[in-house]
């Protein structure tokens, strides 16, 4: 999927530069705080990195515009569920579908959240199974920490679409990825039969929420982890606490008791599991 190239813009952004008309220049970031440019903020017009663009209308909070034509469009989808680009504080955006947030950024962003996860597993050197790719961010920290290849997995077209546009989700094609990072459009649930046994060093795991995706919880797609990863690889599985206060229901413990099942050796972790194969 071709990655957009364009300025991005939020309501905050957009204030910004239309208050600082009368000054001649201001410089912010364009890219959700990857990079600054100064630009000139015209009366009809504002240029960006020598092309001329248009001011936006009225913006709404929690939003992330992309130029298509002469107009600003959210960058957000709806087929079967609507699926948006969101800012946060830390610049690294998160998203939503139908109002879920994705990833948490209550007290730090998605980015560095990633980060921690993906040192539980150690990936430097290594070969690694990213099931449930997302925004790209447990690729991006596998790149950044040395990964030999990731095998990157994302059944969703609208998250896809979503990383073309995110300056923070890896580019496969880029040289830092140096051809390292493989991105397939298919469900890993199929996907990983395909895969030869222990040909994995480490697995990161990152479903979605166990109502939604109950089949990534499931004792077959567990066995199906065991069989690809060698042995003392490594797991990260993440689970938060879903309905844990409604419903009484331990999800992570839920989770330990199976994977153990399925041969690991298990236990909870930061917002999910950690394992290794026995």
């Amino acid at each position: 999927m071709r990655r957009y190239a364009g300025p991005l813009l939020t309501r905050d952004i957009a204030s910004a530069l239309m208050a600082a008309r009368a000054a001649g220049s201001w410089t912010g970031s364009f890219d959700l705080g990857r990079s600054e440019d100064t630009v000139t903020p015209c009366a009809d017009h504002w240029v960006w990195r020598g092309q001329p663009q248009p001011y936006p209308g009225a913006l709404k909070d929690r939003t992330i515009y992309l130029r298509e034509g002469d107009e600003w469009l959210p960058v957000s989808r709806y087929a079967r569920s609507l699926i948006k680009l969101v800012p946060t504080p830390w610049g690294v955006p998160t998203f939503e579908i139908d109002g879920i947030k994705m990833l948490p950024t209550a007290r730090e962003s998605p980015l560095a959240d990633a980060r921690r996860k993906v040192a539980l597993v150690a990936p430097r050197g290594k070969v690694v199974l990213d099931t449930c790719g997302g925004l790209g961010y447990f690729a991006a920290c596998c790149l950044e920490a040395g990964v030999s290849r990731i095998h990157s997995f994302e059944k969703n077209e609208d998250v896809l679409w979503l990383r073309s546009i995110n300056p923070w989700s890896p580019d496969q094609a880029s040289a830092d990825a140096g051809g390292r990072l493989q991105l397939q459009h298919a469900d890993v649930t199929a996907a990983i039969t395909a895969l030869p046994d222990a040909s994995m060093d480490a697995v990161l795991h990152d479903p979605p929420r166990f109502g939604i995706a109950g089949e990534l919880y499931s004792k077959a797609f567990y066995e199906q982890l065991a069989r690809v990863l060698r042995r003392g690889g490594r797991l990260f599985h993440y689970t938060g606490s879903p309905n844990r206060l409604t419903s009484g229901r331990d999800v992570p413990r839920e989770v330990v008791r199976r994977l153990q099942a399925c041969g690991f050796h298990a236990r909870p972790e930061l917002d999910g599991v950690y394992a290794t194969r026995r």
